[in-house]
């Protein structure tokens, strides 16, 4: 054992990506239908998104506690005091702050902390990164070094057919989200690099013409025909990451990693429409 490395469940991952890897992951709750589960635990993807399509209701979920760090990392510390923790983005979620208040009970652990400034894949590719260098062998500081360019330079954007799983939550203004929703607008939002809060790319009429929109909008950060590492991902609707994948094939040179599945936790905000890509220069993944 050389770090542990410790993650949220706003990283969504493809199983493939985890395999062999040794993440630890900290708890985060989702209530529906008078119901709680543990997101990752006890409801799975496939699980969730058919609830949500059987009822009225609106879930509503709950970041991670100082005690629910607290007890992860005192677990943890009694093999390995060293710990890494990667987490969903300030901007986004409390959850960091949950980890630091969790770390000040637990002196035992040694815990550096990490802003993904971001979520779901593009959270994800950091913590897988950092996972595969510390089991090489990389010394922390290069872990850290890597993941500061790893952050900046991946686009994570996702475009969905309703707004009202966002408005419910609070993730944008009930006023826009409404207009938007009376005019059958599709927004591309992505996550931006110095608040990692959500920003508007862009907004179409039809799901098609906001997948293009997508795939449009990656030529603003990489020069068409780049080698780009690229994950689609989606909550329900598979159909449109199909489309994407095409769209995108025209454009880059990609090395694509399986399609992820949006978990509950971030499922909950959008719905099961979302479909989103995650790309970024593929050389600076490769340890």
């Amino acid at each position: 054992m050389t770090m542990w490395v410790v993650t949220d469940r706003g990283a969504d991952f493809s199983a493939e990506q985890l395999e062999g890897l040794n993440v630890q992951f900290v708890p985060m709750r989702l209530s529906l239908d008078g119901r709680t589960y543990s997101s990752g635990e006890d409801l799975t993807p496939a699980a969730f998104y058919e609830l949500l399509e059987k009822t009225e209701a609106y879930p509503t979920t709950s970041q991670a506690s100082a005690g629910d760090f607290a007890a992860l990392y005192r677990r943890l510390a009694q093999t390995d005091p060293e710990i890494l923790s990667i987490h969903i983005s300030s901007g986004l979620s409390g959850t960091l702050d949950s980890a630091r208040s969790g770390a000040e009970m637990t002196p035992e652990a040694r815990v550096t902390f990490w802003d993904s400034k971001t979520l779901s894949c593009p959270q994800a590719w950091q913590v897988e990164f950092a996972a595969r260098a510390l089991q090489v062998g990389w010394p922390l500081q290069q872990v850290l070094e890597r993941l500061e360019r790893i952050r900046a330079a991946t686009e994570g954007m996702f475009t969905l057919d309703t707004l009202k799983y966002l408005i419910h939550g609070g993730r944008i203004s009930h006023l826009k989200g409404l207009l938007a929703s009376l005019l059958h607008i599709r927004p591309v939002i992505g996550v931006s690099k110095d608040e990692g809060k959500y920003y508007m790319l862009g907004q179409e009429r039809t799901p098609k013409k906001a997948l293009q929109a997508m795939a449009s909008a990656l030529l603003k950060f990489y020069p068409e025909g780049s080698r780009l590492r690229v994950q689609l991902l989606h909550g329900k609707n598979p159909d449109a990451v199909a489309m994407l994948r095409d769209m995108v094939s025209k454009l880059f040179e990609c090395v694509w990693l399986p399609t992820a599945v949006v978990g509950p936790i971030l499922g909950a905000h959008t719905g099961g429409s979302l479909a989103g890509i995650c790309a970024g220069p593929a050389e600076i993944y490769e340890i």
